[in-house]
Formats: C-alpha cells, structure tokens, sequence
C-alpha cells in the first residue's frame, strides 16, 4: 500500500511545483510587461526633475501638478475638449462600422451572388493594402467634397465597410453558425432584414461587440488621420492635443503629458472591462453554435 501511494504522492508534488512555477514565471514576465503602465502612472504624481531620475514607481515629493496641469493644458482649451471632441467622431465611426461590416458579412456569408468569391477576395486584399497609400487620393477626394478641418472624413468613410478586417471577423464568425434557424424564420414570413435583426443580431452579439470594442481603441489612438484632416486647435482630438503638448522649443513638462495620457487610456480600459466577456468570446469562438 505504502509503495503505490509514494508515488501518487510524488506525482501530486510534481505537479504542484510544476504549476506554482508555470504561474510564477507568467506572473513575472506580467509585471516586466506592465511595468512601463506603472510608471507611466506614478510619474503623474512626479515633479518634473524627478521622472528621469530614477525607475523608482513611489514618488519622493508626489505632486498633482501634473494633473492640474494637464487638464488646464496651458491654452484656451482644457482637456476635456480634446476629449470630447474624440468621442465627436469615434462613436458615430463606431455606429456606422458595426452596422455596415454586419451588412456585408451578412451578405457575403449568406446570400448567392455572381463572382462573390471574386468580390471576397478583392475585400480582404484591401486589409494587406497599407492605408497610407491612400492618403492622397482620399485627400484630394475630400477637398472637392468641402470636408476639409471636419470630421467626416474620419466616419464618413465608415459606412460603407471600408475597413475590410471587421467584415471578415463577422463572416468567419457567421460561417461557424448553422443557418437552421434563419430558414425557419424565413418560412415563417421574414424577410432578410428582419432575420438579420431578430436572429442573426442577437447570436452575433460577441462579434458585434469585439467591432466595436476594436474600433473604439484604434480610433481613440489614430493620430495621422486626424492630423492630415483637421487644422483647427479646438477640433483636435486625444492624440493631437497630447502631441501639441510636446514642445519642441522648450522642455516639456512630462509629468503633465504622462499625466493625460493617463486620462485618455482610461476610456478604452473601461470600455474593455465592461465588454471584456463578450469580447474574448467573440475573438475565440470559431466552433458551431446552435
């Protein structure tokens, strides 16, 4: 008896230490990674002269001028404009791509037309496309149309699926889904919009909400888009007016740019804890659901 329990007992350990070094490992390859957020934090709270003097996190003389600061941002606009003006344009670019990339996954995913694997293929080769080859083009585009120094050149755009990814994320989302259901409705009288509205929608839910949650992260942090397209301080957004705090001419004041960039990561953070759950499921669903 005492031979077949050493070594079940040997096993256990085995396995405890295995486990308790896996996530010990894990656990501080987190921190290394987390570590410059940390900072980031902490020298918020730091006088100017102290950020660069060491990697220490605690503050020797904490401050919040930085934060005061910051907010005031030295001109005539405080930060909240900038903040404001970003969420101007991200939540109607957010609106228009999730409503248009399901239209057309809805279409490419379910509907029989000619050449749509020709069509399929052309829109995913436009996500290997790099944007910046466009700039020009959608530029001058955008001078005919008077859009200049506004933000529909920034959501505009969106509402007719021009960002490729998020239609393919809900086509392969939808292909792992049997169309049982959508054929039953369909005998049932509805037409194609009414079952993707009452019950396409509702089973997508997770992928809808990883379009948005991506979207919402990308837009608030695109800083070229809306450096090409807007020339009025009091339109610019997060990204720009953290730029503009960084003074060429003159030392920055670090402790008040590290400070609102603090600000501005605390949208997206929120915004991904509190759809986390269905974000995760909706990047890592790919079996068949009923």
């Amino acid at each position: 008896m005492s031979l077949i329990t050493a070594p079940r007992r040997d096993v256990a350990w085995f396995g405890r230490f295995s486990a308790l070094l896996r996530y010990g490992v894990l656990i501080g390859v987190g921190l290394i990674m987390l570590y410059p957020l940390f900072w980031m934090v902490a020298a918020s709270f730091k006088p100017n002269h102290e950020i660069f003097g060491s990697v220490s996190l605690w503050p020797q003389d904490p401050t919040m001028d930085g934060v005061v600061k910051g907010w005031r941002t030295g001109t005539e606009y405080s930060f909240a404009t900038y903040l404001l003006n970003s969420f101007a344009f991200i939540i109607p670019k957010v609106v228009l791509t999730v409503v248009s990339s399901v239209l057309v996954a809805f279409g490419f995913a379910r509907f029989r037309m000619p050449g749509k694997q020709l069509w399929f293929a052309l829109m995913v080769a436009t996500i290997l496309l790099p944007k910046s080859v466009l700039l020009i083009p959608q530029y001058l585009m955008f001078r005919e149309f008077g859009w200049l120094d506004t933000y529909l050149p920034l959501y505009v755009p969106c509402a007719f699926a021009t960002d490729g990814f998020f239609v393919f994320m809900v086509v392969q989302f939808l292909r792992g889904i049997p169309p049982d259901m959508e054929e039953a409705a369909v005998i049932d009288g509805c037409n194609s919009l009414q079952v993707l509205w009452h019950v396409v929608v509702p089973v997508i839910m997770p992928a809808i909400i990883s379009v948005a949650l991506f979207q919402f992260m990308w837009s608030l942090n695109d800083f070229l888009y809306p450096l090409i397209y807007l020339s009025s301080v009091g339109k610019y957004p997060v990204a720009l007016a953290l730029k503009m705090a960084i003074d060429v001419t003159e030392a920055t004041a670090w402790n008040q740019v590290l400070a609102m960039s603090t600000i501005a990561l605390l949208p997206s953070l929120i915004v991904f804890f509190l759809a986390q759950k269905y974000f995760v499921e909706g990047i890592t669903s790919g079996s068949v659901k009923g």
